[in-house]
């Protein structure tokens, strides 16, 4: 009987033990990042500009590379002029048969600041140097009457 008694405390204390482990993994995986949290982690990693510094640095810099990663159909759209267009999803598989050179001084945009902050965290990630966003993207570069092509 004795025996019988301490295997019922071993299972009940394996089943509450597996029952606290279980249920710690959902908090993990529900409490997981959003969209929102990790744009806000890649503008504490990178330098954002503004779209009038952006222009600043555009009209100064012959040798800069303006990189837009939004969508084809975005860039097709509109986009500044001499920017190449490499999307937010294929950046890393693409970014070093465009730009090879790790410290070219790149300005990074998508519509709104979103892409392009994850964007240029990723460049720093691969080694890129000198990569700048462009606060508010595409959608300031608008606002603020700057030429588009």
């Amino acid at each position: 009987m004795k025996g019988f008694r301490q295997m019922k405390v071993v299972w009940v204390i394996t089943m509450v033990a597996a029952l606290a482990f279980f249920a710690s993994i959902s908090t993990v995986v529900a409490a997981g990042k959003t969209a929102t949290d990790l744009v806000n982690e890649a503008k504490e990693k990178v330098c954002e500009v503004s779209a009038a510094d952006a222009k600043g640095k555009i009209d100064s810099d012959t040798s800069l590379i303006i990189l837009d990663v939004r969508e084809p159909d975005e860039f097709g759209k509109g986009h500044i002029p001499k920017a190449i267009n490499i999307p937010r999803g294929l950046l890393e598989f693409k970014v070093t048969n465009e730009i090879p050179n790790k410290d070219a001084n790149i300005l990074v945009y998508c519509k709104t600041g979103g892409r392009s902050c994850l964007a240029c965290s990723t460049l720093v990630t691969m080694g890129y140097k000198n990569a700048k966003s462009i606060a508010g993207g595409w959608t300031d570069w608008l606002k603020a009457g700057y030429p588009v092509e």
